[in-house]
């Protein structure tokens, strides 16, 4: 694991979530070597359009630009009514196009998050993987973590964070299979 660049996709655009606190815990503790840079701008996306193709605009045209940069993906998110928020599925939407050449083809991906259930966002993490995978991500399967947050502090839960950080490992140091 050395000089890998991971963009974070945080699926809550509220200032004190705490899915966009794990995305800065994780962002500042990253192993040596590898970077976590948090996307800012979702909720600045148009609704995926397809008329909005041609011209999407400097939001869209930024987080493109910042997904093919980058040589990882992590999404961190909560859930929404057991399915990913609104705002990541956009993004994610924008980031499969143009069909099959989207930003997000060929990228490694990792989904991670906490929900105030049992269920840790289980059902929003696979939605999300799913999406990714549909628009040609690789998803390190191993590498998702669905915290649930109803009955700890996952931010002093040693074993979650072990979790998380194990996480951020896996996705630096995956090794696609040759195709």
């Amino acid at each position: 694991m050395s000089d890998t660049s991971i963009a974070v996709l945080v699926g809550s655009l509220r200032a004190e979530s705490t899915n966009r606190k794990l995305a800065e815990k994780l962002a500042a503790e990253a192993p040596e070597g590898v970077s976590l840079e948090i996307v800012e701008g979702l909720g600045e996306l148009p609704f995926f359009n397809e008329d909005l193709e041609a011209d999407p605009g400097e939001a869209v045209t930024q987080l493109r630009k910042t997904i093919t940069e980058a040589d990882r993906v992590l999404i961190v998110t909560p859930e929404y009514n057991a399915t990913i928020p609104g705002v990541l599925k956009n993004a994610i939407d924008w980031l499969s196009r143009p069909y099959a050449a989207g930003a997000i083809k060929g990228k490694v991906v990792a989904v991670v998050g906490v929900t105030p259930t049992p269920y840790g966002g289980k059902w929003a993490h696979a939605d999300a993987a799913r999406s990714v995978g549909i628009a040609g991500g690789i998803v390190v399967e191993d590498a998702i973590v669905s915290q649930p947050g109803h009955e700890i502090d996952v931010f002093a839960d040693a074993e979650a964070q072990a979790r998380f950080a194990a996480a951020v490992e896996k996705l630096a140091g995956f090794e696609p299979a040759a195709v």
